[in-house]
C-alpha cells in the first residue's frame, strides 16, 4: 500500500489548498448568473416588442377612425388609401398579421344601432343591417358613429419568456366631424 505522504499528497493539505484557490470562482459565478441574465434580456426584448406593437395598434385604430370621421363621403379609392396609410403605421413589423375593420354605424330614433357600411383589410367586413353593440354613452338616438377595430397577432421572436401568440387589439368609436354621417360610395 502506497502512503499518500510519500507521493507528496496529504489529504488535509490538498483540501485546504483547494478551498483557498479562487482562480475559477468568477467562471462559476458567471455560469450561475448567465441563465438569469439571458432570461432577463430575452424577456425584456419580447416585452418591448409587444408594447411597441400594442402602441402602434392603438395609433392605427385612432388614425383610422380619425381619417374616416373627417369625411362626408368615402369612395373605394379613398378607403384603399386610408387602409394603406393605417397599414403603414405598423411598419417595420409584419403587416400580414394586421387585421383592420372600419364600420359606419347608424343609430335610429329608438337607439338601435345597425351597420350602414363596413370595410376591412385582412379581416371580414361587418354585414350591413346587422345590430351592433356600442359602449355606453356612444349610441345616442338619430346619430352616426364610425367604429374601428385593429388587431395584430403578436408572436414573440424567441418564445422563452412569453409563449404562444397574443391578439393585440384596440377599437375606437368616433362621431363624424364634417356632417351628420359618413356616406360610403362606390368608385
Amino acid at each position: 500500500m502506497v502512503r499518500l505522504e510519500r507521493i507528496g499528497l496529504r489529504p488535509l493539505t490538498t483540501a485546504s489548498r483547494f478551498g483557498r484557490d479562487r482562480s475559477g470562482f468568477s467562471a462559476v459565478e458567471f455560469a450561475l448568473v448567465l441563465p438569469l441574465m439571458m432570461l432577463l434580456f430575452l424577456g425584456g426584448t419580447e416585452l418591448g416588442d409587444a408594447l411597441t406593437i400594442d402602441r402602434k395598434v392603438t395609433h392605427a385604430a385612432s388614425a383610422l377612425g380619425d381619417l374616416v370621421a373627417q369625411s362626408r363621403t368615402i369612395s373605394d379609392h379613398d378607403m384603399d388609401d386610408i387602409l394603406d396609410a393605417v397599414t403603414a403605421i405598423i411598419a417595420p413589423y409584419d403587416q400580414d398579421k394586421l387585421r383592420i375593420r372600419v364600420t359606419g354605424v347608424a343609430i335610429d330614433s329608438k337607439g338601435k344601432a345597425t351597420v350602414a357600411w363596413s370595410d376591412a383589410r385582412n379581416d371580414i367586413p361587418a354585414v350591413m343591417g346587422t345590430a351592433v353593440s356600442l359602449p355606453a354613452g356612444v349610441g345616442q338616438p338619430n346619430s352616426f358613429v364610425v367604429a374601428t377595430e385593429v388587431h395584430y397577432e403578436y408572436t414573440p421572436a424567441y418564445g422563452y419568456v412569453m409563449t404562444g401568440s397574443f391578439d393585440l387589439n384596440h377599437s375606437f368609436h368616433l362621431r363624424p366631424r364634417a356632417g351628420d354621417k359618413v356616406e360610403r360610395v362606390a368608385g
